[in-house]
């Protein structure tokens, strides 16, 4: 039986007076739930707990490096200090904090490499990647820290080691 069928089912069985509306909603949400890989059904936490500060803030870190695109140098500012006021009062935050510095350290390496290299052309291309990943990278590590996930940006070069 499929999950549509299982859907209708209870939807007749609701129709007819067998079931209450909360049990229909119940068995709609068990349905459900059983369809879904496990890792898929993720809960929030509760709004101003500390795992939730600690998503939020995780995700404004990473979304933080955009910042450097409006204003010079806020893409590099803004992370260190978001990193380095929270990571006492969050103490999960700094293993964010690690890997969002060592992305834009390997970011601006990746730059003045691509920089020198677009002397003899090969750079150019080089450069329009690299701006690229430096939009497309925080922005993924940003969704994942709001789901409550550590990602290790690709690239990536360890200058700061995790704890």
């Amino acid at each position: 039986m499929t999950i549509a069928d299982e859907i209708e089912r209870l939807h007749r069985l609701r129709d007819a007076g067998a079931i209450t509306d909360q049990e229909f909603a119940q068995a709609k949400q068990r349905v459900l739930a059983e369809s879904l890989p496990p890792d898929s059904v993720r809960e929030s936490p509760p709004r101003g707990s500390l795992e939730q500060q600690t998503r939020e803030w995780a995700m404004l870190l990473h979304l933080s490096q955009l910042l450097g695109f409006v204003v010079p140098l806020g893409g590099l500012v803004a992370p260190i200090l978001i990193w380095q006021l929270k990571k006492d009062e969050l103490p999960a935050l700094d293993a964010h904090g690690r890997v969002v510095l060592n992305w834009v350290l390997s970011a601006l390496l990746y730059f003045l490499g691509a920089l020198l290299l677009s002397l003899i052309v090969i750079g150019v291309p080089l450069l329009l990647a690299v701006v690229v990943v430096s939009v497309v990278f925080p922005i993924i590590g940003g969704v994942k820290a709001n789901n409550g996930e550590l990602w290790r940006y690709p690239l990536s070069i360890e200058f700061l080691g995790q704890r």
